[in-house]
């Protein structure tokens, strides 16, 4: 498929996503995120086992495009938030393990985005920021995923301070996996995602899925989920020739994604 504001490149059973908007600092308009979420399920309906999403230009993300909000009724305003949430949900929807490769500043919008991948690394030149508690325009959206992965204080703290952090903080406050030296960002972001990709893609998907509907829930809940989940998986053929490659001591031959031992 073509993009206007995307590229797209394959490699081996990885695919890259790259927000391609420079000039407008990779901001998230309307049309950035529709593109953004179709060129998403494009992928999660493809061979792909992992998505690296990435972005070109001085700024990772610059968050919301305010051009869509300047003047907008409260119907406009609620559909642009409403796609939005669809992004991000998107992302967290796709069987594969997606990445975010932030290598500098994300903000606001941009900053959930990140906060919604699956894993994140970042170059040590990176910041993030929800900065709306500095501005007229709370970031009420961006809070919900920056605090599902950062806790309630920390979150409140970047909310209401709207202060960037480095990305050594973001790291020990959990937004993201690692900070990393820049010129080894690439390398640290496919060693990850190599890794989170190995074994069977059945089992990974479910899994995926299985951590994003037991994780809010509460402990009890969440064991009757798993429960269920892990025994109905345990079912699976791949689940069975990963036992049985085991006992065998051989190496596993899955129905989908590479072998391991």
């Amino acid at each position: 498929m073509n993009y206007e504001h995307l590229l797209v490149s394959f490699d081996g059973l990885i695919t890259t996503v790259t927000l391609n908007r420079p000039e407008k600092r990779n901001a998230l308009a309307m049309d950035v995120m529709l593109e953004l979420t179709r060129a998403l399920r494009e992928v999660a309906q493809s061979d792909a086992l992992g998505v690296i999403l990435a972005a070109n230009g001085p700024v990772f993300s610059a968050g919301h495009n305010f051009g869509n909000l300047a003047g907008a009724t409260l119907v406009q305003a609620r559909e642009l938030f409403g796609v939005c949430t669809e992004m991000m949900d998107t992302i967290q929807a796709m069987p594969q393990p997606v990445i975010a490769k932030v290598h500098a500043l994300a903000t606001a919008a941009g900053c959930q985005l990140v906060a919604s991948c699956d894993l994140a690394i970042a170059a040590d030149t990176a910041s993030f920021a929800i900065p709306g508690g500095k501005a007229g325009l709370f970031c009420h959206t961006p809070l919900v995923a920056v605090a599902r992965n950062v806790g309630r204080k920390r979150a409140l703290e970047m909310a209401l301070t709207g202060d960037a952090i480095d990305a050594a903080t973001a790291a020990e406050w959990g937004l993201i996996n690692r900070a990393v030296p820049a010129d080894q960002l690439d390398a640290a972001v496919l060693d990850l995602i190599s890794r989170a990709t190995r074994g069977s893609a059945l089992s990974k998907a479910m899994g995926k899925q299985g951590f994003y509907q037991q994780v809010d829930m509460t402990q009890a809940q969440a064991y009757k989920f798993a429960v269920e989940l892990m025994a109905s998986a345990a079912m699976t053929p791949d689940a069975q020739e990963g036992i049985k490659a085991f006992l065998e001591k051989r190496h596993a031959q899955y129905t989908q994604g590479p072998s391991i031992i």
